[in-house]
């Protein structure tokens, strides 16, 4: 009896060690995983915590969206600013009326340059701009500032590194004057986002009705319990899943960089992309759908003596039409958000409107166009409950 429980106690001590060692090897290897994807994905919690003071500038353009302006009077000058010294020729600076001036024709990256402007009038809005190298769709903001009461304002900016001369091409310094009169009336900004915030909805709403119109028949074909009688029926639906499979395994912005290199870069190239995705998903949806239906509708309607087509009308369809119903709104709700994420690929719509604001650095009307994507969002996803709600 004593060895028979010495052996009992030496095994669970065994089986505890063992345990412990299993329990440490597996830690050991979710730890250098972690380390490696970390090492991997250089990740730096000090850029990071540096940064925070331009990340907050960045928000604070972002949160005050260029949506409403005062009808304003605007005027404009520009002129090169070698940086460094030497890399192009001096401009000839204005030394007399309205100006706008630096008071250096040219500095090196790091500078702080000042910017001066006189004569101007009383109360306006002055904004300052990098041209980079010369390329009027490539501006770098640098300053915004109000005109005092004599006409007088004067202003630092920094010369960043993207302002340095590139093969030969200097950039420019631009001063964009404004000085309100009459009301209030939407921002080219706002009107250009409305405009593409339609064609986004457009664009999803093609895609999702055409994807739909496809992947109904192809849902009979893609489920088991339709597609059970004979060898070409299973071959007809082992060639669907496949079909679908492949479909729903290229995400859309790969489809929209491909259909953009076949048709041209724009909303025709989004929406194939859209559509082809959305075959894949909604079919699967469909498919899985008639798999579930409630067999007892189908025999009772075969007991009656209908045809096998009869039998997918009447007992079939009326179980699977609120849930395609459902599926499809739930789509297009999705393909609105898929279409903004394409739009940076060159798929149309408000994504690549956002991406070309970005690039110019107009962090504003960039913001205008991120509330516009989050209050369609929001709308559709509303929308969509309640449309799912009343039809399941």
């Amino acid at each position: 009896m004593r060895e028979l429980f010495e052996g009992r106690l030496s095994f669970t001590r065994t089986h505890r060690v063992s345990r412990s060692v299993r329990l440490t090897l597996i830690t050991c290897l979710i730890g250098g995983a972690y380390a490696i994807s970390v090492r991997k994905t250089d990740i730096d919690v000090s850029t990071f915590v540096t940064g925070i003071p331009s990340g907050l500038e960045l928000i604070r353009d972002f949160v005050t969206p260029d949506v409403f302006v005062h009808e304003s009077v605007r005027s404009s000058a520009e002129f090169t600013f070698p940086v460094p010294c030497g890399a192009a020729s001096l401009a000839v600076l204005p030394d007399r009326g309205p100006r706008v001036v630096p008071q250096v024709p040219c500095a090196a990256v790091g500078d702080e340059i000042v910017v001066e402007g006189v004569d101007l009038r009383p109360d306006s809005k002055v904004k300052l701009f990098w041209i980079l190298q010369d390329k009027p769709d490539q501006r770098l903001h640098a300053a915004s500032v109000t005109v005092d009461k004599a006409g007088y304002f004067q202003t630092e900016i920094e010369v960043r590194p993207l302002v340095a001369a590139d093969a030969g091409a200097a950039s420019k310094l631009r001063a964009e004057i404004s000085f309100e009169e009459g009301g209030i009336h939407p921002s080219p900004a706002l009107r250009e986002t409305v405009d593409a915030t339609v064609l986004t909805l457009f664009m999803a709403l093609i895609a999702t009705s055409l994807a739909a119109v496809v992947a109904v028949p192809i849902s009979f074909l893609g489920a088991s319990n339709i597609m059970r009688r004979g060898r070409m029926a299973r071959a007809i639906y082992q060639t669907t899943r496949l079909f679908l499979n492949i479909t729903r395994t290229f995400e859309p912005l790969v489809l929209a960089t491909i259909f953009g290199l076949w048709v041209g870069f724009g909303p025709f190239a989004g929406v194939l992309a859209l559509t082809v995705f959305t075959i894949g998903s909604l079919g699967k949806m469909f498919s899985e759908a008639v798999e579930s239906i409630d067999p007892g509708p189908v025999e009772a309607v075969a007991a009656t003596g209908a045809s096998y087509m009869e039998q997918v009308l009447y007992a079939v369809v009326p179980q699977i039409m609120p849930g395609y119903t459902s599926y499809t709104v739930y789509h297009w709700d999705i393909n609105v958000r898929i279409s903004t994420i394409i739009g940076f690929v060159g798929g149309g719509g408000i994504g690549h409107l956002l991406n070309q604001r970005l690039k110019m650095f107009a962090y504003h009307q960039a913001g205008t166009a991120l509330w516009a994507i989050a209050l369609v969002v929001w709308l559709l996803d509303f929308f969509s409950a309640e449309i799912r709600k009343r039809v399941t």
